[in-house]
Order: C-alpha cells, then sequence, then structure tokens
C-alpha cells in the first residue's frame, strides 16, 4: 500500500570475513516500497527524468513510512525519484528469518533488477547504512547499477550494538506477550521502564500492527527473529582490504553521535577510497534532527557528482 504521494513503479519516471551467522545465503524477498516522483507542478511521475533515482534503507525498526515527508522534500530539491524501501522483516516487506547484510543487500539488488533501474543513487541510515554499504561491496553488483552512495551515520565496523537495542526488542516483546495491553498509550506508558525518551518510544511504536486495534497489542515486525539477528546487526561482512568500491561516497555523521569515530576514517578510505565526510549538529537521528541541514548536504554532494 503507497503513502500519499507515492507512485507506483510501473508509473515512474523513465530510469534508463563473514557474518557471525553462518547459514547460507536465503533467496531474496520482495521488498515493498514507495516512490516520490518530481516535475514542475507536482510529486507525480515525470517521464522526461534523466537522473537516476535516490534509494533510501531504514535503520533498524524503522520503515519507508518513516521517510514520507523528507521523500517529497528530497525528490523536489533532487529533481529525481525518492525510493524509500522496507526492508526485510519490517513496515510491509516480507518476513524471514535469516536476517544478515549480505541477505539485505540481496533484496536490494533483486529490486533494482526486478524494476530495471539502473544508476541509482543509494541512502542508508545506520543498519540501513551498512545494508547499503554491503550493496556497493558486493562482487556480484551488476555494473551501471550503482552510481553514488551515502551513509547516514554509521560506518563499516564490526562490533557489538549498543545495549539498548537489545533493551528495546525485550520491552516490545514483553509488551506483546503481556495479553492485557491493549492500547497505544498503554505500550506508550509500558516502554518507559526500557526507554526514558518518549520520541524513541513514539518511534519504537511505529512498528505496532495496526489490524490488532482494540485487541492485546501486536507488533509487525517479528521480534524474536530480530533478537537473534542483533549481532549480525552489529557486524559486518567484510574486513578491510577483502572490498572496496571506487565510486563517490559521502558519509554524514551526527556531532553527538559515536556511531562514526575519528579513529575509523582509515578502515572507511580502505572500502571506499572516493569518500568525503560531513558533520551536522545532531546525533544519531540526524535526519530527523537536522533534515534542512541533511537534504542540504545531500542535494551538493549529488549535484557536485
Amino acid at each position: 500500500m503507497l503513502s500519499r504521494g507515492a507512485t507506483r513503479l510501473p508509473s515512474l519516471c523513465s530510469l534508463g570475513k563473514c557474518f557471525l551467522s553462518t547459514a547460507t545465503a536465503a533467496p531474496p524477498v520482495d521488498l515493498e516500497y514507495d516512490v516520490y516522483c518530481y516535475n514542475t507542478h507536482s510529486l507525480e511521475a515525470d517521464p522526461k527524468a534523466e537522473k537516476g533515482p535516490l534509494i533510501i534503507c531504514h535503520g533498524l525498526f524503522g520503515s519507508k513510512r518513516n521517510w514520507q515527508s523528507l521523500g517529497k522534500v528530497l525528490a523536489k530539491e533532487l529533481k529525481r525519484s525518492v525510493i524509500p524501501l522496507d526492508l526485510r522483516n519490517f513496515g510491509e516487506s516480507p518476513q524471514s528469518e535469516q536476517m544478515d547484510y549480505a541477505t539485505m543487500a540481496s533484496d536490494v539488488i533483486h529490486f533494482c533488477d526486478k524494476h530495471s533501474l539502473k544508476n541509482i543513487s543509494l541512502l542508508g541510515h545506520s543498519m540501513g547504512g551498512k545494508v547499503a554499504m554491503t550493496v556497493a561491496l558486493k562482487p556480484d553488483l551488476p555494473k551501471g547499477l550503482l552510481s553514488n552512495l551515502i551513509v547516514a551515520d554509521i560506518s563499516p565496523i564490526r562490533a557489538n550494538l549498543s545495549s539498548e537495542f537489545p533493551r528495546y526488542v525485550d520491552g516490545m516483546i514483553k509488551i506483546e506477550r503481556n495479553g492485557s495491553i491493549k492500547s497505544k498509550k498503554e505500550a506508550f506508558d509500558k516502554l518507559y521502564e526500557y526507554e526514558k525518551n518518549s520520541l524513541i518510544r513514539h518511534f519504537l511504536l511505529t512498528n505496532l500492527d495496526p489490524t490488532h486495534e482494540g485487541e492485546p497489542i501486536k507488533f509487525r515486525v517479528p521480534l524474536q527473529t530480530v533478537k537473534t539477528a542483533l549481532p549480525d546487526i552489529g557486524w559486518f561482512p567484510y574486513e578491510p582490504g577483502e572490498a572496496s568500491w571506487g565510486g563517490p561516497t559521502l558519509f554524514v555523521k551526527g556531532s553527538k553521535s559515536n556511531y562514526i569515530k575519528l579513529k575509523h576514517l582509515d578502515v572507511m578510505k580502505s572500502f571506499f577510497p572516493i569518500m568525503e565526510m560531513e558533520t551536522l549538529e545532531a546525533g544519531h537521528w540526524i535526519h530527523y534532527e537536522r533534515s534542512k541541514e541533511f537534504v542540504a548536504v545531500i542535494k551538493q554532494f549529488l549535484g557536485e557528482h
């Protein structure tokens, strides 16, 4: 189902070492998506568009829904199609027990192949940033598919996830299993035990299953699958020297966030030798906290390349 203002791809502007998991790669799934297209009058499909689309990969517990407003702004400012995706197990996309970066990257490549997309720019935030980087570094990346890479506040580092994410999953699982919590307000109040920040609690509750309204709370995200996958989500499929991508790459760092550290720069450059980095006065949710500046940085980067 599309968000208001979105268009299905058939009407889209003419577009021309290993994980902790030892499982073999799962077959790709068909990802759900929205499309925001630009023309001089509206965000409708523009058959004369020549620029490749900007595809967006959300972070952990995010979805394409989180990029509705910014997707429209980006389409207007960049004068190109903007396509936020729901990654597997999130939003309206299919669910699967396998959830590692190689598999999620294959989903994105499959999406592009299915819809005959080329010359794309790929933007990913947090977990989605690692998905985007994995797409760029995959040895089977189709020639001519990727032209620009934008990574929002994450680095290609192998590390454990910070402790709040396991805490969030545990809290959501307990709320779902409670059986007596039937409203978003009750779930919001209960989540206070696991996260004091009200904005983050509201964000986590965007994952509620709307079909269970008035019934015991249920999340549309397979929480146990996500909990099992957390070690892989903190990891990265490549070590420095194993792979590189020579296209234009932009890292956007939040100055108040520790997800990109200066000591990571050599590793980042080993994977992406033609990289640059911009820092915005923000935390990890950089595109939300500094949306205007975030759009301006992307617009300048894509304009230069």
